[in-house]
């Protein structure tokens, strides 16, 4: 599942979603680390499309004139690795500049989903089971059993309890 940021125009409230939300989902991004600027341009990332094309001008004449070789594509690749690693930081970024708030981060396996997770989270709405478009439910067999007579049992990750359990 892929992570997804939720972003909403400044004079929206939090009881009402707004129609106009950008879901930007965490990841790497891979059109991003080919191709940086452009990808930049794409997504309108003016400025920073800016900045990294004259920082990769800057970094291959720095390279040429040192007589580096090899290093001017070096530095290029690093520089595609750190758009495609924060890319989305960088579009949200932009979008806080801009007035956009963080409504929320949602855990979905597409835009679709999470957008379906989020506007039934927030208007409060119980999907029906079985409904169009609803999340899925578990059957009550996969569910497992609560804890029944005697200690509560302490909740553990692996070998590592929790802080305060018991």
């Amino acid at each position: 599942m892929a992570s997804f940021v939720v972003l909403e125009p400044r004079g929206s409230g939090h009881a009402e979603p707004t129609a106009g939300a950008v879901f930007v989902r965490d990841g790497f991004r891979f059109f991003g680390f080919l191709l940086p600027p452009l990808w930049l341009l794409a997504n309108r990332l003016w400025l920073e499309a800016l900045i990294v094309f004259a920082l990769g001008l800057c970094l291959a004449a720095l390279a040429e004139s040192l007589g580096l070789g090899l290093v001017a594509p070096a530095f290029s690749l690093l520089l595609g690795l750190y758009v495609g690693l924060e890319g989305p930081g960088l579009k949200i970024a932009a979008l806080r500049r801009r007035g956009w708030a963080e409504r929320g981060v949602i855990e979905a396996d597409n835009a679709a989903e999470a957008e379906i997770r989020y506007y039934a989270d927030v208007t409060g709405e119980q999907a029906r089971p079985g409904a169009a478009g609803s999340p899925w439910t578990p059957p009550a067999s996969a569910l497992r059993p609560g804890p029944g007579p005697g200690p509560r049992p302490v909740p553990a990750l692996g070998l590592l309890g929790y802080p305060g359990g018991r």
